[in-house]
């Protein structure tokens, strides 16, 4: 099954069905349950319930989003091959989504995947009125970006972020927005799950699931409880046709209110905390050979020195239960529940040691960085020429998306020149060159400037590690 994005949210069909008192159910009740009792709306207000006055009250806040930019390609495969390049054309790219209103003074949330390279943004309020909008901060890790419009001193409608009470499955949602660019849209459904996390859409996964339909437009639309809060942003779908299947996520408003705090403190990116350990999901297998009556918890398997965790003294072999009372049953779920925490506040940890629970509190710190950057493009005739290397730190491994215990060394960010037809790939460690050891860029670059006709390079590539020769 393949992970469609849409802009999105929930679309359920509530269907009340009225019946004579006098006529029988074709269904047979189980046996030992009394039949099911059908009862005709008792009074005219009964018949007229509805989910009117929370749409009343959130609808007002929700924005249309269109984002575009222009980008310049080749069109001539003909000039492509034989003389070098066409003639460059331009094309507008254009993006449709939602969002939600969250200061009065026109502070938006939507989705990074809305607004994401684009040079241009409107944003287009429920009373049709349109506005050009500014970038606060993108944050493609969460899949969240704040936008800022100037309503010139009017005070919008906003929706409330509710991220104190956390949604229970079964619990009724709406979702507004703006899907397939019809117009605003109002949907329902429930909270089919919670703690969505082995999903492959966000680094930071822990969605809120509902069964409402997710369709293209409705991306950074809000997920709305009964008290017309926002309670999550609508951001995928599993679908195999593109379209709604029944299976969408909500990004939840705990990490929404992260994001939205690191841009109106005036950040451009979001500093989480970083635990400092690696863990794996305890197995049913594990789970015996530890004497666990099932499997429950991650597995720690590696603390990196001088950590929170190691200063705390979470240990390898150690099995975290929960993170301030929120149970853990991945590392997906141990990163977003630490991962969610304001840096400077403690963590109280539950974890198994020895048979035994026991608290343990860990301080929430951001990735160190160390060593620094020493960021660099390689010049010079070799085969990384071009190439931008990076030494690795855990800030840096956090920035880039890559495991920083893989060990320290210098890692290939970006790929360019000769570097780019040469075999190399973003995310390469370089451990050495002509046998010699480059452990940091400054070394990397000491080895290249050594003049040579051959070349042996030694490259880890996802755990596994080569040798490129030239």
């Amino acid at each position: 099954m393949r992970l469609s994005r849409a802009f999105a949210i929930p679309l359920i069909a509530l269907m009340t069905a009225c019946s004579d008192p006098a006529a029988r159910s074709q269904a047979q009740p189980a046996a030992g349950l009394p039949a099911p009792v059908r009862r005709v709306p008792a009074d005219a207000a009964s018949m007229k319930m509805s989910f009117a006055p929370v749409v009343r009250r959130s609808a007002p806040a929700v924005v249309n989003i269109a984002s575009r930019r222009m980008v310049r390609q080749r069109t001539d495969p003909f000039f492509d091959f034989f003389m070098g390049g066409g003639v460059p054309r331009e094309r507008v790219e254009q993006s449709l989504g939602s969002g939600a209103i969250i200061r009065d003074d026109g502070v938006i949330v939507t989705n990074s995947h809305v607004v994401q390279g684009m040079t241009e943004i409107a944003v287009q309020l429920a009373d049709r009125r349109e506005f050009s909008a500014t970038l606060l901060l993108d944050d493609p890790k969460s899949d969240l970006a704040v936008l800022k419009i100037d309503p010139k001193g009017e005070k919008l409608p906003v929706l409330a972020i509710d991220d104190a009470e956390l949604p229970q499955v079964g619990d009724l949602v709406l979702a507004i927005g703006n899907p397939f660019g019809v117009g605003q849209t109002v949907t329902n459904g429930i909270v089919s799950a919670l703690a969505r996390t082995d999903v492959g859409i966000t680094d930071y996964s822990f969605f809120i699931q509902t069964d409402a339909a997710i369709n293209p437009g409705n991306s950074g639309g809000p997920l709305v409880d009964m008290d017309g809060d926002l309670i999550g942003l609508n951001t995928a779908i599993f679908s195999r046709s593109g379209s709604s299947s029944g299976v969408g996520f909500a990004i939840p408003a705990v990490m929404v209110k992260q994001v939205v705090n690191a841009a109106l403190g005036g950040r451009s990116v979001v500093v989480r905390p970083w635990l400092g350990a690696k863990a794996q999901s305890v197995t049913a297998e594990m789970a015996r050979s530890l004497g666990m009556p099932g499997p429950r918890g991650v597995i720690i398997a590696q603390v990196w020195n001088g950590s929170s965790a190691a200063r705390a003294g979470l240990r390898e072999g150690d099995i975290v239960l929960s993170v301030d009372g929120q149970a853990v049953n991945d590392p997906a779920g141990l990163s977003y529940a630490f991962g969610t925490r304001r840096i400077g506040e403690a963590a109280q940890f539950t974890i198994r040691r020895n048979e035994r629970d026991q608290p343990l509190s860990v301080r929430t710190e951001a990735a160190p960085g160390l060593p620094a950057a020493d960021e660099r493009v390689l010049a010079g005739q070799t085969p990384l020429s071009g190439a931008t290397v990076v030494n690795l730190s855990p800030a840096k491994a956090e920035e880039l998306g890559v495991d920083p215990f893989g060990g320290p060394g210098v890692l290939v960010s970006k790929l360019g020149g000769i570097s780019a037809r040469a075999g190399f790939q973003a995310g390469d460690f370089i451990r050495s060159v002509n046998g010699r050891d480059t452990p940091t860029v400054r070394d990397l670059a000491a080895a290249l400037a050594i003049t040579t006709r051959d070349w042996a390079i030694d490259v880890e590539r996802g755990g596994q590690r080569g040798t490129l020769r030239f």
